[in-house]
């Protein structure tokens, strides 16, 4: 998936297994050319708690050796966003962080998007002048495939940003959730976070209670069927269950998921079956959960009247998923807890 552009495209509609959006969708984002900056003279990074030479061996097996641990840092929104919730302020970003209106995107977590630069906000979008003249440390981005490929890196410029800054990937591409959180954690702590802070500790267990909440629920609810879906104008996408980190993780606590055959998962790479509107009603489902992404359309949103008529809609069943989830115990145990509460109050429709 990662030697073409017309693969990258393809990964982008990729994103329905985590749900997402078809390539009309895809192009039309890639029309926008906001290459707005937030303000480069953010407050210094608590990364500079920590001193000294600093060293990370990412998830495609390479190791990046730096003379002092990195402050000036460049991430993918979602990775900057979980780092700050470990107390580690990223300067710069690129991937959504803004949304039309100029306000956080969901994926930008709970950071203030007026004070970062921004590199690119839409897919296929990186402003490389602007990313020299920052002078960057460090890159940091996730991977969706076994080749390491940067996640919002586009591939025709790739091979600039590649020598303006070592890059550093945390794999998000077939696992449960649980390993990358793991590893966040530990590039977080490597960056000079306080891992034993109140607040970090406090936030880890509830994600352990948040977990086994949901794997009771599932267990006392198996009966119940859950569909994870994403909407376009033209496609809705129903994600299997594998190769995405939360509903890999979700299945493993036992919850009981729609999962399209293989064959018909073949087009979206293996994530998910594209259908027509007028399909949409071709697995039973008693909860549906759909992508919450900006770059995807919302339940409320959705005009179909076949949509309309799904159980699991008229029962007011769906619940939002976070198919990209921020990468901290804090922003992922409300994923945990809303799926448990939703099982546990669910009526049998389907």
């Amino acid at each position: 998936m990662s030697n073409a552009r017309a693969t990258h495209l393809t990964r982008r509609g990729v994103l329905a297994a985590g749900g997402a959006l078809g390539l009309g969708a895809v192009l039309a984002a890639c029309g926008d050319e906001d290459t707005s900056s937030g303000g480069s003279d953010a407050k210094a990074s608590a990364s500079a708690k920590a001193s000294g030479p600093w060293s990370f061996k990412d998830d495609r097996g390479e190791t990046v050796t730096l003379d002092q641990v990195p402050t000036n840092i460049v991430a993918f929104v979602g990775v900057a966003a979980a780092l700050y919730d470990y107390g580690i302020e990223v300067k710069g970003v690129f991937g959504p962080t803004k949304t039309q209106d100029g306000k956080a995107d969901v994926q930008a977590g709970d950071m203030d998007v007026s004070k970062l630069t921004v590199f690119g906000n839409v897919w296929d979008q990186f402003n490389v002048e602007q990313y020299a003249a920052f002078r960057p440390d460090v890159l940091i981005s996730t991977t969706f495939d076994s080749a390491g490929t940067l996640w919002y890196v586009p591939e025709a410029s790739k091979d600039k940003i590649a020598k303006l800054a070592p890059s550093v990937a945390i794999s998000v591409y077939d696992r449960q959730m649980t390993e990358p959180l793991q590893r966040m954690w530990a590039l977080a702590e490597s960056l000079g976070a306080d891992m034993k802070a109140d607040k970090v500790v406090k936030a880890k267990q509830e994600f352990e209670a948040a977990a086994e909440r949901l794997r009771k629920a599932a267990k006392a609810r198996p009966e119940i069927k859950v569909m994870a879906g994403s909407a376009s104008q033209e496609i809705f996408y129903v994600s299997g269950t594998n190769l995405s980190i939360d509903l890999e993780y979700f299945k493993a606590l036992g919850v009981n998921f729609v999962e399209p055959p293989e064959q018909a998962k073949a087009q979206g790479g293996g994530w998910f079956e594209s259908l027509s509107w007028e399909n949409v009603d071709k697995y039973p489902a008693d909860i549906i959960m759909m992508d919450d992404r900006s770059s995807t359309i919302q339940p409320a949103d959705i005009t179909e009247g076949t949509w309309k008529k799904l159980p699991a809609v008229e029962a007011g069943q769906v619940i939002p998923r976070s198919p990209e989830p921020i990468l901290s115990y804090d922003k992922c145990t409300p994923l945990l807890t809303n799926l448990a509460e939703a099982i546990e109050k669910a009526k049998k429709v389907a």
